[in-house]
Order: structure tokens, then sequence, then C-alpha cells
């Protein structure tokens, strides 16, 4: 009686922990992750720092005003002397003191300059922040993609284990009930200990078979939570159905792949950017000319002095200019970079080429793995209809006393094979539909 309710308790304990187990779904995994993992909100500030490089005001198309002020305060002491001179009475005349006379100026401008020509560099540059920040957002949505397929591989891997984890189990399940059948047989008579041993053996390493895919489930999990930069211990349960997509959709992704690969894409805007270098570098052959303006006001208050009375000298002044400013000769240093820049537009339209032809092998690659994988997952299906025969007929014989415990063993290892294999197949056969989805340049689009 006590060793049945421990039984009972202990399957309720289980079905509390399973039924407490949140279950993470694909499209809130795939949620979490496109807001919380850090790899993509890294890629999200380098974009916006990128785009506020990229506005009008980095452009060097708008002047710059400044102001500027000052003011000086000055005060001194003075004795003014008269040698020889005398007043009408005839007595000499006394020296002037002047203390405490105070000089003050103040002045306050405001200051104006803008370019307007500089052999279209300005130009040039503001069209080159604008292809880096598309080439910004492009590496975003590249990070993006391979975020979602590192979070894909991580997640069919944990519902891979843990598939493996109940068909292990279940293998140790059959173990443990050859193994009572195998004592109880000995304690009648009708079985040798030999028997009783190879029992004990074969649950003994099954038992540990499942303590390591316990053990590979846990560690996935774990990885998963780093992904979604949830808390590492956090448990949950995954979805363990796969949907593949049509492959009359995929082929219409195929029809455009060139078109919408962001690797290709990344190719052609950097080739854009080192054109705009070409151009940005000769425009160190041409002039600039600039514009300047002020405006400026002045306060002179000056003290008395023996001859004038103090004065307080307010003027007001605008100026207006023009510069030009054109090198003949740097000594050579634009014509470097002129030829320089040229290489390496020459350097980058020769990687464009590589990468035209590495999308097309990886695109065959990928094909070719996706219809591989489909058709192994279709030949494990089949294979596991027949371990499940071969095994049943199996386990009949040898309860019948028809076969040997080793040849039953070795129908439950083929079916725990069979098993095995077909659920490793399905995953790969859809980790292999994504893989090509992202060459086509469709996994933010398509619904997984």
């Amino acid at each position: 009686m006590r060793t049945r309710c421990l039984v009972v308790l202990f399957f309720l304990v289980v079905i509390y922990k399973i039924q407490s187990q949140e279950r993470l779904s694909k499209e809130e995994a795939l949620t979490i992750a496109l807001e919380e993992n850090f790899g993509i909100q890294v890629s999200r500030n380098v974009t916006e720092i990128v785009k506020n490089n990229s506005s009008v005001l980095n452009s060097g198309y708008l002047p710059t005003v400044s102001i500027s002020g000052g003011s000086n305060y000055t005060e001194s002491d003075a004795e003014i002397a008269f040698p020889g001179q005398v007043d009408e009475d005839g007595t000499p005349v006394p020296n002037r003191i002047f203390e405490d006379q105070e000089s003050q100026r103040f002045n306050a401008g405001v200051n104006l300059n803008y370019t307007l020509f500089d052999g279209l560099g300005r130009k040039f540059t503001y069209k080159r922040l604008k292809e880096q920040y598309a080439l910004s957002e492009l590496q975003l949505r590249e990070t993006i993609e391979f975020t979602i397929l590192q979070l894909y591989e991580v997640y069919f891997n944990i519902a891979q284990l843990t598939e493996s984890n109940s068909i292990f189990q279940e293998n140790l399940s059959i173990s443990k009930e050859r193994q009572k059948r195998a004592e109880i047989a000995f304690i009648h008579g009708q079985g040798n200990k030999l028997a009783v041993l190879n029992a004990q053996v074969d649950v003994t390493n099954d038992s540990i078979n499942l303590i390591q895919i316990k053990q590979q489930l846990d560690n996935s999990k774990r990885d998963l939570n780093l992904v979604l930069n949830q808390p590492i211990s956090q448990d949950f349960e995954v979805d363990l159905n796969v949907d593949f997509v049509p492959y009359i959709q995929i082929e219409s992704y195929l029809e455009n792949a060139a078109e919408n690969n962001v690797e290709l894409l990344k190719q052609k805007s950097n080739t854009q950017i080192n054109s705009y270098d070409i151009k940005i570098s000769q425009s160190g052959y041409l002039p600039t000319v600039g514009l300047v303006g002020s405006y400026g006001w002045n306060l002179n208050k000056s003290p008395a002095s023996p001859f004038f009375p103090g004065t307080n000298n307010t003027s007001y002044s605008v100026g207006v200019g023009a510069s030009l400013s054109w090198n003949l000769f740097d000594g050579g240093r634009t014509l470097t970079r002129v030829k320089n820049a040229k290489l390496s537009f020459e350097n980058q339209d020769l990687l464009e080429q590589e990468s035209k032809l590495s999308f097309n092998r990886d695109v065959t690659n990928s094909i070719q793995n996706f219809k591989n994988t489909k058709e192994i997952f279709k030949i494990q299906k089949k294979q596991v209809e027949t371990a499940t025969y071969n095994f049943n007929r199996s386990q009949a014989q040898y309860k019948l006393g028809s076969i040997t415990a080793i040849e039953f063993r070795q129908a439950q290892i083929n079916l725990t094979n069979a098993q095995n294999q077909r659920t490793i197949a399905k995953y790969q056969a859809k980790l292999a539909e994504l893989q090509l989805i992202q060459i086509t340049g469709q996994l933010l689009n398509v619904d997984l």
C-alpha cells in the first residue's frame, strides 16, 4: 500500500511539473528574439548611429553661425605734473591727481560662414552617407536573419531532444519490463541468472543514454535562453509540430533570389560607396568658393582726462565677403587619392562578382541539401513503420519464448534507432528549408 502511494505521488509531481512548465511556441520565441536578442539590439543601435550621421545636419550643406563677445575693464590712477609752470599770481602749478579712473570696453558679434561650392565633394559625401545608411540597414537585416536561423536551430534541437527523451524513456521502460520478466522467470526456475544479468546491463545502458539525452536537452534550453536574453535557468516546453513550406512557394522565391539576397545587396551597396569615393577624391581638382558675413557691436567707455571729458563710444558694423580657394597643385596627394579610390572600386567590383558566383553555388547546394533531407525524412518514416512492425512481432514471440532475449533486444534497439533517426531527419529537413529560404532573401517574409 505504501509503495502504491509513493508511485501515485510521484506521477502527480511529474504531471504538476509538466503542467507548470510554460509552452514556448516558435512565434513567441521569434517575437522575444527580435526584441531582446543582444546582437539585434547592438545592430539596431549601430544602424541608428549611421542614420544620424547621414542626416543633412552632418552633410556640410548648412552654414555655420557663431557668436562672440567680450568685455574689458581697466582701473588706473594718474598724476600729472607741470614743471616750470606758474599761475597768474606766480605760484607753481600744482600736480593734478586722477584716482580710480575706469575704462570699459564691450563687444559682441555674429559670424556666418557658408561654403557655396567645394568641387562637388560635399554632394557625393552626402550621397555616400546615405548609401552607408542603406548598407547599415542591410547589415541589420543580415543580423536578424542569422539570429532567426540560430534561434530555430536551437529551438528545433530542443524539440528533437525532447522527442528523443521520450523515445529513450519508452526504451528504458521496455528494458525494465524485460528485466522484471527475467527475474520472475529465474525465481520460478524457468530462466537462468545470465538472462537476468543481461537484462540488468541493458537497463543500465538505457538509463545512461536517457541521462545523457536529458543533459543535452537542458544544455540546449539554456542556449535558447541565451539567444532570447532570458533567465538561463528558465524552463519551458517547445512545440514539436513541423510544417513545411510548399515547394511551389519556395520556387517562386528562387526566381527573384538574386535581387533579394542580403549578401548580394550588401556587395552592391559597397560598390556604390566606392564609386562615390572616386567622385569625392576628384573634387580636390576643383576650387572652393565660400561666403562670410558678420555683424558687430562695440562700446568703449573712457574716463575723463586733463584735457578731454569722459566719453562713451558705441559702434555697429556689418560685413559681407566671399572667398575663392583653388589648390592648383598639392604635391600629388589628390592624384594619389583618386588612383587609390579607383583601385578600391575595382577590388569591390571583383568581390561583387565573387559573391554572385558564391551565391549561385550556395543556392544549388541548398536546394540539393533540402531535397535530400526531405527524402531522408520520408525514408526514415518508412523505416520506423518497418521497425515497429518487427518489434511488435519480436515482443510477442519473446513472450511466447520463440526467440531469445538477444534477438528481442536487437529488435528493440532497431526500433529506438529508427525512431530517433526519424525525429533527427524531420528537424534537419526543416532547418535545410529555412537555410534555403534565407538565401532567397525571404526569411523575414515567410510564415514559418
